[in-house]
C-alpha cells in the first residue's frame, strides 16, 4: 500500500495517458492534484471529485507554483505537437519553465513519457524535441525518470489511431517506404503500468528507460495484424515515392487526424523505434508487456460496450442556452450522433413514453420506414421487426425489443439499446433525461455506429439523410408526447 501523504501532480490530465493515469495513481492510493488550463474540460470524469485541480499553463511561469506547492513527484505530460510550427521551441520553453519551477518548490522527481528512436542526426523534428525535452527537464537539477516509448496500442492512441482508421477505410493500401519501417509498439495498459511503477521503484530515479511489447513488426505489419483481428481484407501497393507531405494530405483525408498534425508523425515514423537497452526488464521485472496480437484485441474491446459506455460518462452541456439540438461527431473510431431538446414535463414523464416505445405502438414518427426496415432485414437473414417487446410498458435488461435488445436501464433516467439487425458495424440506441429547472427536462438522443471498414462508413453516410429525418423526427414526438402528459396530469 501507499503512503497516502504522498501528493503526485499530473500535468496533461484531459490528454489520452493523463487521463487514464490519475485513475491508476488513485487506484493505488496516491493522492493526486492535477493541473490543467481549463478545469471545465474534467468535467464528467469519473475520478473529478477524487482529485485537486488547480489551473495552470507550464508557458506562463508564476502559473505554476502553486501547483508545484508541497508536491513529491510530478508527471510531465505535454506536448505541442499541432499547435504551429514552433511546436518544437514551445516544447523546450515549456519543458524549462516547469523543471525550473518544480526545482524551486523541492520536488523530488519528474516523471516523463518521451519517443523512442536511436539518438542521431537522423532523428525527426518531432521526435528530436521529445528527447530534447527530457534533456530540458534534466537540466533543471531535479530527477527525472524518462520513459521511451513507440507506438502505443490502445483506442485514442494518435499513432495507432492512423494506423486503425488507415486499415478500416481504404481496402488497398498504396504503401511509402516508412510502411515498412520498423517498431516496437506497446500496449497502453503497459505504459501506464511502467509510469505507475515508477513511483514505487526509487531505481528507475534519474534513468531513461527504453519500453516496448513484445514484438517488433512493420506498420506494415501491424495494419495486416489489425485487419484479421477485425475481419477485413486488406490489400497493400508499394510505392518508391510517396513524400511525408504527401502522406500526411492523404492522412488527413481518410481519417480525422488534421495533416498539421500528421505530418510530424509521419516524419517519425521513418526513424526505427527499437527498445535497444533492457534495463526496463530488469528494473520493472513484474511487468511482462503484451504482444501485438493481443494489444490490437484489447484495443478493438473498446468497441464492446462495456467501453463505449467511459465515453458516455462525460459531462454535456445542460444550460438552456446552450442546448445544442444536433451534435454529430467521432470518438474512438464511434460515429455519434446527439440529438437533445429541452421539454416541460417532469423526468418521469419522458422516461416512460421513450421505455414505451416500439411492439404494438411501433416507432412514433415515419412508422412506414422502421417497418420497411425491419422487412429488408428479415429478407438477409436478421431478426426484423417481428419480435415485439414482452410487455407494452415495462422493460428490462435482456429483452428483445423489435430488431433491437436492451443493454443498459437505469430507472427513471436511462436506455440504451444495441441493434440485432444486419448491418456492417455495431449499432446502438440511447434516450437519456435529466432533470433542469422551472419544470424543465433535458431529453438526449444519441445514435452510436461502429463502422466496419469501407463497407460500415459507406452504408452510414449513404442513409445519414434518411436516418437524420427519423431520429430528428423521433425525439420530437417523444417531446411533444411527453409535453402533452404532462400538460394533461397538471
Amino acid at each position: 500500500m501507499n503512503d497516502p501523504q504522498r501528493l503526485i501532480l499530473v500535468t496533461g490530465a484531459t490528454g489520452y495517458i493523463g487521463g487514464r493515469l490519475v485513475a491508476r495513481l488513485l487506484e493505488r492510493g496516491f493522492r493526486v492534484r492535477c493541473m490543467v488550463r481549463d478545469p471545465s474540460r474534467l468535467q464528467g470524469r469519473t475520478w473529478r471529485d477524487q482529485v485537486e485541480v488547480v489551473v495552470g499553463d507550464v508557458l506562463v511561469p508564476s502559473s505554476l507554483p502553486p501547483a508545484m506547492q508541497g508536491v513529491d513527484a510530478a508527471y510531465y505530460m505535454i506536448h505541442s505537437m499541432g499547435s504551429g510550427s514552433d511546436f518544437h521551441q514551445r516544447d523546450l520553453t515549456a519543458a524549462k519553465n516547469f523543471g525550473t519551477t518544480a526545482r524551486s518548490c523541492n520536488v523530488e522527481r519528474i516523471i516523463y513519457l518521451g519517443g523512442l528512436a536511436e539518438e542521431g542526426s537522423g532523428l525527426s523534428k518531432h521526435l528530436r524535441s521529445r528527447q530534447q525535452t527530457g534533456n530540458v527537464l534534466r537540466e533543471s537539477g531535479v530527477p527525472v525518470t524518462e520513459f521511451r516509448a513507440a507506438v502505443i496500442v490502445g483506442t485514442g492512441s494518435l499513432s495507432f489511431e492512423m494506423i486503425r482508421y488507415l486499415t478500416e477505410r481504404v481496402p488497398v493500401m498504396i504503401c511509402p517506404r516508412w510502411v515498412y519501417t520498423r517498431t516496437q509498439p506497446i500496449g497502453v495498459r503497459d505504459v501506464l503500468e511502467y509510469l505507475v511503477s515508477a513511483l514505487e521503484v526509487p531505481e528507475s530515479s534519474g534513468q531513461i528507460i527504453e519500453i516496448g511489447g513484445a514484438d517488433v513488426v512493420s506498420y506494415a505489419s501491424m495494419m495486416m495484424t489489425y485487419a484479421r483481428v477485425r475481419g477485413l481484407k486488406r490489400w497493400m501497393v508499394p510505392v518508391p515515392v510517396l513524400t511525408p507531405r504527401l502522406s500526411s494530405y492523404w492522412v488527413n483525408i481518410v481519417t480525422p487526424i488534421p495533416a498539421a498534425i500528421a505530418r510530424p508523425l509521419i516524419d517519425g515514423l521513418y526513424n526505427e523505434n527499437i527498445v535497444r537497452n533492457p534495463s526496463a526488464r530488469t528494473m520493472f521485472p513484474h511487468i511482462k508487456p503484451m504482444n501485438y496480437m493481443e494489444a490490437v484485441k484489447r484495443a478493438v474491446a473498446h468497441l464492446e460496450v462495456s467501453d463505449i459506455e467511459t465515453a458516455w460518462s462525460d459531462a454535456l452541456i445542460t444550460s438552456q442556452g446552450d442546448v445544442t439540438p444536433v451534435v454529430l461527431t467521432t470518438q474512438d473510431g464511434i460515429i455519434l450522433e446527439q440529438r437533445q431538446r429541452l421539454v416541460k414535463a417532469p423526468t418521469e414523464v419522458i422516461f416512460k413514453i421513450f421505455t414505451g416505445i416500439g411492439g404494438e405502438r411501433g416507432w412514433f414518427y415515419m412508422n412506414w420506414a422502421w417497418a420497411i426496415r425491419g422487412w429488408m432485414d428479415r429478407l438477409i437473414g436478421g431478426a426484423g421487426l417481428r419480435r415485439g417487446r414482452r410487455d407494452p410498458d415495462e422493460l428490462r435488461v435482456g429483452d428483445a425489443l423489435d430488431f433491437w435488445r436492451v443493454e443498459a436501464l437505469e430507472p427513471g433516467r436511462s436506455l440504451r439499446l444495441r441493434a440485432e439487425m444486419k448491418v456492417p458495424g455495431k449499432a446502438w440506441l440511447q434516450f437519456q433525461v435529466r432533470n433542469q429547472k422551472n419544470g424543465v427536462s433535458l431529453l438526449q438522443q444519441t445514435a452510436f455506429f461502429a463502422p466496419k471498414g469501407l463497407g460500415g462508413l459507406l452504408y452510414w453516410y449513404s442513409l445519414y439523410p434518411l436516418h437524420g429525418l427519423i431520429f430528428s423526427g423521433l425525439i420530437d414526438e417523444i417531446a411533444r408526447r411527453a409535453g402533452a402528459q404532462a400538460a394533461e396530469n397538471a
